[in-house]
């Protein structure tokens, strides 16, 4: 980010699409490895080029970012024909888990973004010259995009010789630090703690970003798939939703791998609901996720709700126990609250951190040995009028080179957790990323 950028003005231009025109939806624009990706159940957002970054470190990365992104859209021209959520200026951003990572935080304003919601479609080219900007240009500018080097054809993933090798713990010390939470927690020193690991995929071939998110967003319908500056996954865990005064979260916490129901009596879901929702162990720790949040987002709501029974979540890998939580939200000091000022005060949750936060974050920082970045940190996308949707990423990777990528799997640990299946566990979170480099698992 330049100050430069405070004293011109951003210009937008949306305008409609014919949403016919693009039959499978938003994944058929995943075709450049740089593309900006917020995508669910073919609807959603992408961003190609940059006009404009914000990036930031430490424990205020949050609320500079919401400064310069309010200023930013201060006096913005904006001519919006659709005006929907995620129409006029917007950004895509991603952002550290920790307060104490040395992972820069970002928002990155794309220079085209094309959108698809509730049937509805457009395009919005951003820029920060004088020139006119006219629905000819804006197209002409998205064909540049979609047409040069850079740009695939969707494919098919080929099976690769790929290398996988230990991240920062081997899996041996890794159980040893679930073990050392687990004591902790018998200490009564903490409630919950999450846990996470890394491992590190050699692809001989090269990593192709595109089709990654391709593959995700096909096979993970029901989770939000996210590309942001090399961050790429595919979460089922939405942090936080802004549509106008209205506040959305789904909360998970509660895992099952569903080759677990293999062989077992009665039908899958069935298996499910007896180990899931019949767990003590499972519904403790979900419920410590879910006062987490309601907790944190009290202060902002008039009116809050949540489901006083989870549900269980089923995905292509894993079932989880799951809640969605909805608020009405107030006014602060004269003005609903934006979504990064939601999210200063929502993260890190129980969900991706443990309860106490302070207590589980301090304990991260010693058993990991490792700086999570964005992983588990919030990913999303926000606009001018304070819409926006950030979930956790989870599912997700670092490109780290052209033939490098970091993948990232976490576990919550509570006094009844077992080292062995909480490594299996992360096993099967893995199983998402590895299928759609092409490694079977």
């Amino acid at each position: 980010m330049t100050s430069a950028f405070h004293t011109r003005i951003i210009r937008t231009l949306t305008v409609p699409l014919d949403a016919d025109s693009f039959p499978g939806g938003l994944p058929s624009f995943l075709v450049r490895d740089d593309v900006l990706c917020w995508t669910r159940r073919e609807a959603g957002l992408v961003g190609f080029g940059e006009v404009a970054r914000f990036s930031a470190t430490g424990p205020e990365r949050f609320l500079e970012a919401d400064i310069w992104w309010r200023h930013l859209v201060l006096e913005a021209d904006i001519t919006d024909a659709v005006g929907c959520p995620g129409t006029g200026p917007v950004a895509f951003g991603s952002f550290a888990f920790s307060k104490v990572s040395e992972h820069a935080s970002r928002l990155i304003v794309p220079e085209i973004v094309v959108g698809l919601r509730d049937g509805k479609a457009w395009l919005t080219q951003l820029t920060f010259d004088d020139g006119e900007l006219t629905e000819a240009g804006a197209r002409a500018a998205l064909r540049r995009w979609l047409d040069v080097d850079g740009a695939a054809a969707p494919g098919q993933t080929p099976s690769r010789e790929a290398k996988l090798s230990t991240g920062s713990l081997t899996e041996a010390d890794w159980m040893a630090a679930v073990a050392e939470g687990v004591a902790e927690i018998r200490t009564g020193a903490l409630e919950k703690l999450v846990l996470a690991r890394d491992i590190v995929a050699t692809l001989p071939d090269g990593v192709d970003a595109a089709e990654i998110l391709r593959q995700l967003a096909v096979r993970y319908r029901e989770c939000w798939t996210y590309g942001v500056d090399g961050l790429v996954g595919s979460t089922p865990e939405m942090l936080i939703q802004v549509e106008g005064r209205t506040a959305q979260a789904r909360v998970l916490a509660g895992t099952l791998d569903r080759r677990d129901a293999e062989g077992m009596a009665g039908s899958p879901m069935e298996f499910a609901e007896r180990v899931l929702a019949g767990s003590e162990k499972q519904r403790h720790e979900h419920d410590i996720a879910i006062q987490s949040l309601t907790t944190q987002l009290a202060p902002f709501s008039e009116a809050m709700n949540a489901h006083s029974e989870p549900f269980i979540l089923e995905l292509p890998n894993v079932w989880h126990l799951a809640s969605d939580v909805k608020a009405e939200l107030t006014e602060v000091e004269g003005h609903v609250p934006t979504c990064l000022a939601l999210i200063n005060a929502l993260h890190p949750t129980a969900a991706v951190c443990g309860t106490p936060t302070t207590v589980a974050g301090a304990l991260i920082r010693k058993l990991e040995h490792l700086d999570r970045g964005p992983y588990a940190g919030p990913v999303g996308w926000l606009d001018a009028a304070g819409n926006g949707e950030w979930g956790i990423a989870l599912r997700g990777a670092v490109i780290e080179g052209p033939d490098t990528v970091r993948l990232y799997a976490g576990c919550g640990v509570v006094e009844g957790s077992v080292p062995e299946a909480e490594l299996a566990e992360t096993w099967a979170k893995f199983r998402p990323m590895l299928e759609s480099l092409g490694i079977s698992s």
